[in-house]
């Protein structure tokens, strides 16, 4: 998006007979169409670009535009907020652009001078917050240097794999370039670090004709990160946690009940043929395997985590496996056969519902109640199956009302129900334990449950 800041109509009346969708200034902008500011701030809406002659230069937040183009004379704290409309924080963006058709910039040091010294931000003199575009150039030239380097230092010979013209060739070479960076979540995560500055830095850049000299080399850099993305998701395990704690929230308050995996898709660890992918490890490149092993196990995990958060050990187990890997502590090899190993312990907690003939948010309420262990005779084991059973269906059934997180009255409902379902419990539970698993279960329940028919396990029940 663009802002013109603009002294006259000369240049939106020629915009306008060149069919941009624009406004000439802010009493047409005010009359005809009230929303207009929120158009403009809407990053997909067909408005692109604005003439403005006043009130928008200031405290006008518009954190998606890029570009401001000044030919009108400003000065002190109308300059200063004038060109921080272009600098705001989105998404990709590293930098706005300002053109200066009139020299606007000779007074910015006079405007510094005055607010910049009193924000306490170290400024001194002779700084400023702009930067010609040669600058971003010569930052690019550095990303591409260190880039080419870590290439290097992984045996990537980067113009062989633009300059191959043998398709089978260059099929292995790029396969070889992937193997290569999979060398561990750290090795892995340089390279996107490198590869995502080059791209923000080129974008910056652009339409400027220096960016052509980077265009190639840019576009080698992408093509290999699309290639690693394809072969094994980006997912930073460390991450999970939290990712699993905000997914409930996210799911609820969105009205949406589903917790697929990261791309869509649920993931039948049955289906897993574990001779084939031996197989393929054993003939193959590696690395890129266990990435794809390690991804796969992965989304599964999450979404079974979302379901049982007992479930957080495997998640633990899954996390110490690769660090230890990072750290150089198992070879590839021990890693993938470690992978292998837990992909069929996961197999069996996925169907552990089953087994136990229970649904998988009946199975949640179970093991809230038993874990950590709890010393039960099978007994009491089956009678603590059944408290798990008859509280959970007469919740759904009578106390899980229309928005009752609302409503502090219907919360103090679901409360009492809990306790007095848990109440229930053998012998075996003290009070102590007793009063840990009613908070544990009730927050569960506060997590999972919206209100009557809607709730976390629709798709999984």
């Amino acid at each position: 998006m663009a802002a013109v800041i603009s002294s006259s109509q000369n240049e939106a009346e020629d915009f306008k007979q060149k069919g941009l969708d624009i406004m000439p200034h802010r009493h047409r902008m005010m009359n005809e169409s009230p929303g207009l500011d929120e158009k403009f701030k809407d990053e997909n809406h067909p408005l692109r670009i604005v003439f403005v002659c006043a009130m928008w230069m200031t405290r006008f937040d518009v954190p998606s535009c890029s570009t401001i183009y000044l030919d009108k004379p400003m000065q002190n704290h109308t300059l200063m907020q004038t060109i921080a409309r272009a600098n705001r924080v989105f998404k990709d963006k590293v930098n706005g652009l300002i053109m200066d058709y009139i020299g606007v910039f000779r007074n910015l040091q006079k405007a510094l001078a005055i607010y910049g010294a009193a924000a306490g931000g170290g400024i001194e003199e002779g700084d400023i917050p702009i930067k010609a575009k040669t600058a971003l150039v010569e930052q690019l030239r550095e990303e591409f240097a260190e880039a080419t380097d870590f290439c290097t230092a992984k045996k990537i010979d980067l113009p062989k794999l633009l300059s191959t013209q043998d398709a089978f060739a260059r099929t292995k070479l790029w396969a070889d370039a992937v193997e290569a960076i999979l060398h561990g979540d750290d090795s892995k995560r340089t390279y996107f670090s490198l590869a995502g500055n080059i791209t923000r830095l080129y974008k910056a850049i652009l339409p400027d004709p220096n960016a052509n000299e980077f265009t190639a080399s840019e576009a080698l850099f992408s093509r290999l990160t699309q290639e690693i993305r394809s072969e094994v998701p980006d997912v930073a395990i460390s991450e999970v946690k939290a990712q699993v704690e905000e997914l409930l929230d996210d799911s609820i308050m969105a009205g949406q009940f589903i917790i697929p995996d990261s791309q869509g898709q649920y993931i039948d660890l049955s289906q897993l043929d574990f001779e084939a992918l031996k197989a393929r490890f054993a003939t193959g490149y590696q690395r890129t395997e266990a990435e794809k092993l390690k991804g796969t196990l992965n989304r599964k995990l999450q979404r079974m985590v979302s379901l049982n958060k007992s479930r957080t050990n495997y998640l633990e187990k899954f996390q110490q496996m690769i660090e230890d890997y990072n750290a150089g502590l198992r070879n590839v090899e021990l890693f993938f056969n470690n992978l292998l190993t837990f992909a069929q312990d996961l197999e069996v907690e996925d169907k552990r519902a089953i087994a136990e003939n229970l649904t998988e948010e009946k199975l949640a309420i179970l093991d809230l109640l038993t874990k950590p262990e709890v010393n039960l005779t099978k007994q009491e084991e089956k009678e603590v199956k059944q408290v798990a059973k008859v509280l959970l269906e007469n919740l759904k059934r009578e106390k899980l009302v229309l928005d009752w997180r609302k409503r502090q009255q219907s919360r103090a409902v679901v409360q009492l129900a809990i306790e007095e379902g848990l109440d229930q419990l053998p012998q075996s539970y003290s009070a102590e334990i007793y009063e840990q698993k009613c908070d544990r279960v009730y927050q569960h329940i506060y997590d999972s449950y919206l209100d009557l028919g809607k709730n976390i396990y629709i798709v999984a029940a």
